[in-house]
């Protein structure tokens, strides 16, 4: 694997040589615009580079830069996994140690010092699956789920925040004391209920977009550290 560059925030400022496609004929206009924009994306080409999964590798990177909540010996639950760029980050700053199992709908390559289920999280049998594998409470549950869309604001945007409701009902039931749930969320943030539930469980609770989501992105991240148990 190539050597990453000293700072996840430092990939966006590379100047980089402009692709452009040409309309093809059987592509539509959007999938033309999402294919350059792939292409002229900073931390899809220094993702190819450095040998991750995926451009969201970037985003967890620039989160523990932030909150400091990877490293040796945690254990961690990763859903919404697939294709494995969160846990291709937290495996390699667990370097050999602890436990991580991740969870998707898709089928996720293998990656060393993790286990990897393919499942649906919402199936009533997911969450004993996890807790069976973990062998103890977690350090950190992280999610980075999300609903299909439909196209309709009000629709994915309940969509969304039930399968963050889901996720953080869980965490409550694994997490450490002092452990931390980060969740992906859309549309302006936690829903006022939830979010207020959280203040109550945890001893600090923010908001954070990290560089690496694009800049027309919706998604920002919820992050709720120091479980109290």
């Amino acid at each position: 694997m190539a050597k990453l560059t000293q700072s996840a925030k430092q990939v966006r400022g590379r100047k980089m040589l402009t692709v452009k496609v040409k309309n093809a004929k059987y592509n539509s206009v959007s999938s033309n615009r999402w294919l350059q924009r792939q292409l002229n994306d900073p931390y899809v080409a220094e993702a190819k580079r450095v040998g991750y999964r995926s451009r969201a590798a970037f985003k967890l990177i620039q989160l523990d830069e932030k909150y400091h909540f990877l490293g040796k010996g945690k254990r961690i639950v990763d859903l919404g996994c697939a294709p494995g760029g969160w846990t291709q980050i937290a495996a390699m700053r667990n370097k050999g140690s602890g436990e991580i199992v991740g969870m998707d709908l898709l089928p996720t390559e293998p990656i060393e010092g993790a286990i990897l289920l393919q499942q649906d999280f919402t199936a009533p049998e997911a969450p004993d699956m996890i807790k069976a594998l973990l062998h103890g409470p977690a350090d950190v549950v992280m999610s980075d789920m999300a609903a299909n869309t439909t196209g309709v604001q009000n629709i994915d945007h309940l969509r969304s925040m039930g399968l963050v409701e889901i996720a953080y009902e869980f965490a409550k039931e694994i997490l450490a004391e002092g452990g931390i749930f980060i969740a992906k969320v859309f549309q302006g943030g936690t829903e006022s209920n939830l979010l207020n539930d959280m203040k109550q469980n945890f001893t600090k609770v923010t908001h954070y977009k990290p560089d690496a989501s694009r800049q027309d992105s919706v998604e920002m991240y919820v992050v709720a550290q120091g479980f109290k148990g």
